[in-house]
């Protein structure tokens, strides 16, 4: 099932509301805890999980909460302290967890936040466990009574588990060298603020390489702040000013990577499956010759790859969708445009350090700039328009914004794309035009978002 058409509480992204409002309330939580612990002890007579959380000033009472809840229903719990979320996904598979939890909001606004879970293997959890973890939640939501969030005691953090993960990174590209890269990395005043100070530490000893970290002095409230992968013009910016070689910028909870070119060029997703795939060829790594991108993802990608011949399939966006189609199709390396890149042969989900030093490792070997590396991709003008909708109805269903899509459609075949979908994480509908010509691709954006905003605006 890949719809969350059934789900009251779990987006395409776990939970994910204002903290301290339902469904984030200390009850919920504190059901949540009791329900995974449940549906672990189905199949371990004593489960163990491992907590992860973010900046934000709420994830300490959510993790107090949710160990609290885990705990009265038989369950140990560890915690890893501030970490990104692929850091909790690898920890669950590789010391034996039962599930791994991370407290998160992603991308939101500091006043949200978010709890996912990935199972024991180090995958978000399937639907199907995910429905039926839901179904417990609000049953037993419903009989606790949790006024005070701040009632139960603080987890107690091991910080050697976070340098396990730092290890693993560096173990993931054995042979990488920075030496004579001039780097920025913005940390986004989130998760990647804990951890990508020792990575780099780790990975530069004899200072051959200049690095310039932005933004690892989290406050609470301000993780994603004009910062981050939401900006990548922040980390572009400071790269053309330092006359650096290249920037790297993390999301909140560090899954995704955006880059940035010398000359303060904004390089996403879409570029980066490019030369991971490219490279991956070239070694005889790219199984299937074959990437899974989404319908977000330019066309400019898919003909790049195609004078590769290499082939490009397009799944849903959300990761989950991504890795569900890189299965199916047995493919080395997926992705979306926001810099959620996944390979599979390294890790079971996105992950921007990882990426980050992906690509820092084929700068290396390659001894090519990141513009060189992408200088034939040519991007179709692109379009994304976020409309606040105060409800998700089929958009379909209501004509007068369904026949602005299919005006759109019907102009654009042969010469752009036309997609529009509700955000899994917000209230929001999202508009997405791509077409040759620039003018198309504004006035038919802007036709069909007046037209959601008229029958649905928040």
């Amino acid at each position: 099932m890949s719809s969350n058409d059934a789900r009251k509480l779990f987006g395409t992204d776990g939970i994910r509301a204002v903290a301290g409002k339902a469904p984030l309330d200390p009850s919920t939580i504190y059901a949540v805890g009791l329900a995974l612990a449940h549906s672990l002890r189905k199949s371990s007579p004593q489960p163990r999980v491992i907590l992860g959380r973010d900046t934000r000033e709420s994830s300490p009472w959510i993790a107090a909460t949710l160990a609290a809840g885990l705990r009265e229903a038989g369950t140990a719990v560890e915690s890893a302290g501030v970490i990104t979320t692929p850091a909790v996904a690898f920890l669950a598979r590789t010391h034996g967890f039962s599930a791994g939890i991370v407290i998160s909001a992603s991308h939101n606004p500091w006043q949200d936040n978010g709890i996912k879970l990935f199972g024991g293997d180090g995958f978000k959890l399937p639907d199907a466990d995910e429905l039926a973890i839901e179904d417990e939640i609000l049953h037993h939501a419903a009989g606790v009574d949790i006024d005070d969030p701040h009632q139960f005691p603080a987890v107690t953090d091991n910080p050697a588990l976070q340098s396990d993960y730092v290890q693993f990174l560096i173990d993931s590209l054995p042979g990488l060298t920075l030496a004579g890269l001039d780097i920025v990395a913005d940390c986004a005043n989130g998760a990647a603020a804990a951890v990508a100070p020792e990575l780099f530490r780790r990975l530069n000893p004899e200072n051959k390489a200049h690095l310039t970290l932005l933004n690892i002095a989290p406050d609470g409230r301000n993780i994603n702040a004009g910062c981050g992968a939401l900006h990548p013009e922040c980390v572009a910016k400071e790269v053309k000013s330092r006359g650096a070689s290249i920037g790297l910028t993390f999301d909140g909870d560090a899954d995704r990577c955006m880059l940035a070119g010398s000359q303060g060029n904004i390089v996403n997703g879409d570029a980066i499956l490019l030369v991971a795939a490219r490279d991956l060829k070239a070694r005889g790594m790219l199984t299937g010759n074959v990437v899974v991108a989404t319908t977000m993802s330019n066309m400019g990608l898919e003909a790049a790859l195609r004078r590769s011949n290499i082939r490009m399939l397009r799944a849903p966006v959300g990761d989950r969708y991504v890795l569900e189609m890189m299965q199916k199709e047995n493919a080395s390396l997926g992705g979306e445009q926001s810099g959620h890149i996944l390979m599979p042969h390294l890790a079971t989900t996105g992950d921007g350090l990882l990426t980050a030093l992906v690509v820092l490792d084929l700068l290396a070997r390659t001894g090519k700039s990141i513009e060189e590396l992408t200088a034939d991709l040519k991007v179709f003008p692109q379009v994304i328009v976020n409309v606040k909708v105060r409800e998700k109805r089929p958009l379909e269903s209501i004509p007068s914004i369904a026949e602005k899509i299919r005006a759109a459609e019907e102009e654009l075949k042969d010469s752009g794309r036309v997609v529009i979908r509700y955000s899994g994480t917000e209230p929001l509908a999202r508009v997405m035009i791509e077409a040759e010509s620039e003018e198309a691709m504004r006035r038919h954006a802007d036709a069909i978002a007046d037209s959601i905003r008229a029958e649905l605006g928040a």
